[in-house]
């Protein structure tokens, strides 16, 4: 959890510090108090409250989640720099309702002024639905497929996805008359986004770790003609 000033501002005193709860996976809390002593707790790097329930990250490991993790940024990066309108975070605490406040590896949303669903809030935290939700799963038993799948459907995230490490497995799906379907790739092994024209993912490659081959892919995807239409949507919209 990234904290601006003016949440710095408010941050409790030192004797108030001592006053306040330990956050530990397991405790379950309101999304106030899981705020409350979230800021209170500087050393703690991610924490997340799933349906009422506190989840605290374990230390991240390299090539199990932050090498995958950087390649689905990039990817996303990529795809945003092209699409002006489109937003993306990276670990960014999202408010999604009074019982979860995810912190997903990924976010990519389109901005307000153009027609997005989420919100910036006065202290600088997302509130609402990110069109697309991206996470690193451990393995198929993550609460990202079960808890946190069923938060981020009940509230409306439109895309969702999911890289299973260990089965080396990713999975994405697409709110369709309110439940989560699965999108398959083509004959050409690609995902093609149906909220962002244009992002389309080579899934095989990305597993395989070909990012050059992920990059040409989505680049094809940006020369689409679906995606100049978007983006001149968006642009009109800003207009």
């Amino acid at each position: 959890m990234v904290l601006n000033q003016s949440l710095k501002k408010q941050q409790p005193n030192e004797h108030e510090y001592k006053s306040i709860p330990p956050l530990e996976s397991g405790d379950r809390l309101t999304r106030h108090e899981f705020e409350r002593r979230y800021t209170a707790i500087p050393d703690i790097k991610k924490a997340e409250l799933i349906e009422g329930v506190v989840y605290v990250a374990s230390p991240l490991r390299f090539t199990n989640h932050a090498e995958p993790h950087s390649n689905l940024i990039g990817w996303m990066w990529t795809y945003r720099t092209a699409t002006p309108g489109v937003r993306l975070g990276d670990n960014a605490t999202v408010r999604l309702d009074l019982d979860n406040e995810p912190q997903p590896d990924g976010v990519l949303f389109i901005d307000s002024t153009v027609g997005g669903k989420v919100q910036l809030s006065d202290d600088d935290y997302l509130e609402g639905a990110p069109e697309l939700v991206v996470e690193i799963a451990a393995s198929s038993a993550a609460y990202d497929l079960y808890d946190k799948k069923n938060a981020y459907r009940r509230n409306g995230v439109q895309e969702y996805l999911v890289w299973q490490i260990y089965e080396n497995k990713l999975d994405w799906f697409q709110l369709f008359e309110g439940e989560y379907r699965q999108l398959e790739p083509d004959i050409e092994g690609i995902v093609r986004s149906h909220v962002f024209p244009g992002l389309w993912l080579a899934v095989s490659e990305l597993l395989e770790g070909k990012m050059a081959q992920v990059l040409a892919v989505l680049q094809q995807g940006l020369n689409s003609p679906e995606h100049a239409e978007f983006v001149q949507k968006l642009t009109k919209l800003s207009g």
